[in-house]
Protein backbone atom coordinates (compact mmCIF):
# COMPACT_ATOMS: atom_id res chain seq x y z
CA UNK A 1 0.00 0.00 0.00
CA UNK A 2 1.33 3.14 -1.44
CA UNK A 3 0.23 6.50 1.44
CA UNK A 4 0.78 9.75 1.05
CA UNK A 5 1.74 11.81 4.48
CA UNK A 6 0.59 14.84 5.10
CA UNK A 7 1.47 16.50 8.01
CA UNK A 8 3.00 19.65 9.18
CA UNK A 9 4.40 18.81 13.16
CA UNK A 10 7.43 16.88 12.95
CA UNK A 11 6.82 14.70 15.79
CA UNK A 12 3.40 13.63 14.49
CA UNK A 13 4.74 12.64 11.28
CA UNK A 14 7.27 10.54 12.70
CA UNK A 15 5.01 9.02 15.10
CA UNK A 16 2.85 8.31 12.26
CA UNK A 17 5.75 6.67 9.75
CA UNK A 18 6.83 4.51 12.89
CA UNK A 19 3.38 3.44 13.68
CA UNK A 20 2.70 2.65 9.56
CA UNK A 21 5.97 0.66 9.70
CA UNK A 22 4.88 -1.59 12.55
CA UNK A 23 1.59 -2.47 10.92
CA UNK A 24 3.11 -4.10 8.04
CA UNK A 25 6.09 -4.37 5.96
CA UNK A 26 4.10 -3.92 2.44
CA UNK A 27 2.81 -0.22 3.32
CA UNK A 28 5.00 2.43 1.66
CA UNK A 29 5.11 5.94 2.51
CA UNK A 30 5.86 7.61 -0.96
CA UNK A 31 5.98 11.20 0.34
CA UNK A 32 5.83 13.76 3.60
CA UNK A 33 4.32 16.89 2.40
CA UNK A 34 3.57 20.09 5.34
CA UNK A 35 1.37 21.96 3.40
CA UNK A 36 -1.44 22.65 1.28
CA UNK A 37 0.42 23.96 -1.59
CA UNK A 38 2.88 21.49 -1.64
CA UNK A 39 -0.10 18.99 -1.52
CA UNK A 40 -1.48 20.44 -4.35
CA UNK A 41 0.87 20.36 -6.53
CA UNK A 42 2.53 16.96 -5.79
CA UNK A 43 -1.16 15.43 -6.37
CA UNK A 44 -1.11 17.05 -9.96
CA UNK A 45 2.16 16.19 -11.13
CA UNK A 46 2.71 12.78 -9.26
CA UNK A 47 0.58 9.12 -9.68
CA UNK A 48 -1.86 9.56 -6.53
CA UNK A 49 -1.61 6.75 -4.13
CA UNK A 50 -3.36 3.94 -2.31
CA UNK A 51 -4.39 5.84 0.55
CA UNK A 52 -3.73 9.19 2.14
CA UNK A 53 -3.33 10.26 5.56
CA UNK A 54 -4.01 14.20 6.19
CA UNK A 55 -3.77 16.60 9.53
CA UNK A 56 -6.44 18.49 9.12
CA UNK A 57 -4.78 22.20 10.10
CA UNK A 58 -1.74 22.27 8.05
CA UNK A 59 0.50 25.64 7.82
CA UNK A 60 -1.36 27.39 5.20
CA UNK A 61 -4.93 25.90 5.93
CA UNK A 62 -7.60 23.64 5.98
CA UNK A 63 -6.65 20.24 4.09
CA UNK A 64 -9.40 20.14 2.83
CA UNK A 65 -9.01 22.51 0.15
CA UNK A 66 -6.48 19.94 -1.24
CA UNK A 67 -9.31 17.76 -2.54
CA UNK A 68 -11.36 21.04 -3.65
CA UNK A 69 -8.50 21.79 -6.43
CA UNK A 70 -7.16 18.31 -6.86
CA UNK A 71 -10.32 15.04 -7.41
CA UNK A 72 -8.94 11.62 -6.26
CA UNK A 73 -10.46 8.48 -5.77
CA UNK A 74 -8.06 7.87 -3.35
CA UNK A 75 -8.95 6.77 0.39
CA UNK A 76 -8.51 9.67 2.73
CA UNK A 77 -7.88 9.09 6.94
CA UNK A 78 -7.85 12.67 8.84
CA UNK A 79 -5.78 12.79 12.02
CA UNK A 80 -7.44 15.69 14.24
CA UNK A 81 -6.81 17.29 17.39
CA UNK A 82 -11.00 19.21 17.29
CA UNK A 83 -13.30 18.50 19.92
CA UNK A 84 -16.37 16.03 20.20
CA UNK A 85 -18.39 19.01 18.35
CA UNK A 86 -16.08 19.00 15.11
CA UNK A 87 -15.89 15.45 15.14
CA UNK A 88 -19.61 15.08 14.49
CA UNK A 89 -19.14 16.57 11.09
CA UNK A 90 -16.93 13.54 10.50
CA UNK A 91 -19.30 11.01 11.40
CA UNK A 92 -22.43 12.78 9.10
CA UNK A 93 -20.50 12.84 6.16
CA UNK A 94 -19.05 9.19 6.90
CA UNK A 95 -15.51 10.05 7.33
CA UNK A 96 -12.04 8.03 8.64
CA UNK A 97 -10.91 10.05 11.35
CA UNK A 98 -8.28 9.47 13.94
CA UNK A 99 -7.35 11.74 16.89
CA UNK A 100 -4.48 12.76 18.02
CA UNK A 101 -1.94 11.22 19.29
CA UNK A 102 -2.63 8.47 17.36
CA UNK A 103 -2.97 5.05 18.89
CA UNK A 104 -1.62 1.77 16.57
CA UNK A 105 -4.91 -0.14 17.18
CA UNK A 106 -6.93 2.77 15.86
CA UNK A 107 -4.75 3.34 12.94
CA UNK A 108 -4.82 0.12 12.05
CA UNK A 109 -8.55 -0.67 11.95
CA UNK A 110 -8.94 2.97 10.30
CA UNK A 111 -6.44 0.72 7.49
CA UNK A 112 -8.97 -2.20 6.94
CA UNK A 113 -12.30 0.12 6.60
CA UNK A 114 -10.07 1.45 3.96
CA UNK A 115 -10.44 -2.02 2.12
CA UNK A 116 -14.26 -1.70 1.88
CA UNK A 117 -13.97 2.01 0.27
CA UNK A 118 -15.44 2.74 -2.48
CA UNK A 119 -14.86 5.74 -5.14
CA UNK A 120 -18.32 7.07 -5.11
CA UNK A 121 -18.26 6.85 -0.93
CA UNK A 122 -15.16 8.96 -2.01
CA UNK A 123 -15.98 11.41 -4.02
CA UNK A 124 -19.59 12.04 -2.37
CA UNK A 125 -17.98 14.13 0.28
CA UNK A 126 -18.40 17.41 0.06
CA UNK A 127 -15.55 19.63 1.57
CA UNK A 128 -17.21 22.94 1.43
CA UNK A 129 -19.76 22.27 3.70
CA UNK A 130 -17.48 19.71 6.09
CA UNK A 131 -15.24 22.99 6.08
CA UNK A 132 -18.38 25.60 7.29
CA UNK A 133 -19.30 22.66 9.50
CA UNK A 134 -15.56 22.55 11.20
CA UNK A 135 -15.40 26.41 11.38
CA UNK A 136 -18.74 26.42 12.99
CA UNK A 137 -17.41 24.11 15.62
CA UNK A 138 -16.47 24.98 19.45
CA UNK A 139 -13.03 25.91 18.33
CA UNK A 140 -10.07 23.99 20.78
CA UNK A 141 -6.45 24.68 21.74
CA UNK A 142 -3.60 23.00 22.28
CA UNK A 143 -3.56 20.49 26.15
CA UNK A 144 -0.11 19.10 25.60
CA UNK A 145 3.03 19.18 22.95
CA UNK A 146 5.10 16.49 22.11
CA UNK A 147 8.98 17.19 22.22
CA UNK A 148 12.13 15.15 21.57
CA UNK A 149 14.48 14.79 24.44
CA UNK A 150 17.63 13.10 23.19
CA UNK A 151 16.41 9.28 22.51
CA UNK A 152 13.06 10.09 23.52
CA UNK A 153 9.59 11.49 22.68
CA UNK A 154 8.15 13.05 26.14
CA UNK A 155 4.62 15.06 26.52
CA UNK A 156 4.02 18.50 28.25
CA UNK A 157 1.22 19.26 29.70
CA UNK A 158 -0.06 22.92 28.91
CA UNK A 159 -0.98 23.86 32.19
CA UNK A 160 2.71 22.91 33.13
CA UNK A 161 3.87 25.55 30.72
CA UNK A 162 5.04 29.11 32.18
CA UNK A 163 5.63 30.61 29.00
CA UNK A 164 7.22 30.15 25.37
CA UNK A 165 10.09 31.94 23.95
CA UNK A 166 12.36 32.21 20.63
CA UNK A 167 16.19 32.28 20.51
CA UNK A 168 18.12 31.97 17.40
CA UNK A 169 15.42 31.03 15.49
CA UNK A 170 13.96 28.15 17.48
CA UNK A 171 11.38 27.86 19.88
CA UNK A 172 11.08 26.85 23.72
CA UNK A 173 8.74 26.05 26.03
CA UNK A 174 9.56 26.99 29.69
CA UNK A 175 8.14 24.91 32.37
CA UNK A 176 6.95 26.01 36.07
CA UNK A 177 9.70 23.28 37.34
CA UNK A 178 12.45 25.47 35.41
CA UNK A 179 12.38 23.01 32.72
CA UNK A 180 13.45 24.18 29.11
CA UNK A 181 11.40 21.72 25.92
CA UNK A 182 12.47 22.69 22.56
CA UNK A 183 9.48 23.07 20.17
CA UNK A 184 8.88 22.78 16.27
CA UNK A 185 6.92 25.56 15.64
CA UNK A 186 7.59 29.05 15.64
CA UNK A 187 5.73 31.13 18.05
CA UNK A 188 3.31 32.83 15.29
CA UNK A 189 1.71 29.38 14.72
CA UNK A 190 2.07 28.60 18.98
CA UNK A 191 -0.36 31.87 19.32
CA UNK A 192 -2.87 30.47 17.30
CA UNK A 193 -3.26 27.12 19.20
CA UNK A 194 -3.07 28.70 22.43
CA UNK A 195 -5.90 30.02 24.73
CA UNK A 196 -6.01 33.28 24.20
CA UNK A 197 -7.42 33.54 28.02
CA UNK A 198 -4.51 31.74 29.35
CA UNK A 199 -1.72 33.25 26.72
CA UNK A 200 -0.91 36.40 26.08
CA UNK A 201 1.74 37.39 23.24
CA UNK A 202 3.99 40.05 25.03
CA UNK A 203 6.41 40.65 21.70
CA UNK A 204 8.19 38.45 19.38
CA UNK A 205 10.28 36.43 21.75
CA UNK A 206 7.66 36.09 24.40
CA UNK A 207 4.38 34.48 24.82
CA UNK A 208 3.73 34.49 28.71
CA UNK A 209 0.72 33.01 31.11
CA UNK A 210 -0.36 35.30 33.60
CA UNK A 211 1.18 32.75 36.23
CA UNK A 212 4.25 33.26 34.98
CA UNK A 213 4.30 37.01 35.49
CA UNK A 214 6.20 37.98 38.36
CA UNK A 215 6.52 41.50 38.51
CA UNK A 216 5.17 43.78 36.43
CA UNK A 217 6.57 47.42 35.96
CA UNK A 218 6.12 50.94 33.79
CA UNK A 219 8.85 51.13 30.96
CA UNK A 220 10.15 54.06 29.11
CA UNK A 221 7.33 55.98 26.61
CA UNK A 222 4.84 54.07 28.15
CA UNK A 223 5.85 50.60 27.36
CA UNK A 224 5.60 47.68 30.19
CA UNK A 225 8.60 45.27 31.90
CA UNK A 226 7.94 42.06 32.97
CA UNK A 227 10.04 39.87 35.34
CA UNK A 228 9.01 35.98 34.82
CA UNK A 229 8.88 33.04 37.11
CA UNK A 230 11.16 31.32 35.98
CA UNK A 231 13.27 33.89 35.37
CA UNK A 232 13.74 34.64 31.51
CA UNK A 233 17.49 34.98 29.92
CA UNK A 234 16.77 38.43 28.86
CA UNK A 235 14.07 41.28 29.73
CA UNK A 236 10.86 41.06 28.25
CA UNK A 237 9.23 44.20 27.00
CA UNK A 238 5.66 44.99 26.09
CA UNK A 239 5.76 47.88 23.54
CA UNK A 240 3.02 51.17 23.92
CA UNK A 241 0.75 50.12 21.21
CA UNK A 242 0.37 46.18 22.71
CA UNK A 243 -0.12 47.90 26.37
CA UNK A 244 -3.78 48.53 26.55
CA UNK A 245 -4.53 45.32 25.06
CA UNK A 246 -2.09 43.54 27.85
CA UNK A 247 -3.80 45.35 30.50
CA UNK A 248 -7.05 44.07 29.55
CA UNK A 249 -6.04 40.69 29.28
CA UNK A 250 -4.25 40.72 32.66
CA UNK A 251 -7.69 42.21 34.12
CA UNK A 252 -9.81 39.46 32.55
Amino acid sequence: MKVLLIEDETLAAERLQNLLAGIGPTIEIVMHLKSVQAAIEWLKTNPHPDLILSDIRLLDGLCFEIFQQVKTEAPIIFTTAYDQYAIKAFEVNSIDYLLKPVQSEKLSTALMKVKTRTSSTISGIDYIELTKLLQASKKTYKSRFMVRLGQKIVTVPVEKIAYFFSENKLSFAVTTDQKRYPLDQPLDELVDVLDPQSFFRANRQFIVTFQSIAEIHPYFKGRIKLNLTPPATEEVIISSERTPEFKSWIDQ
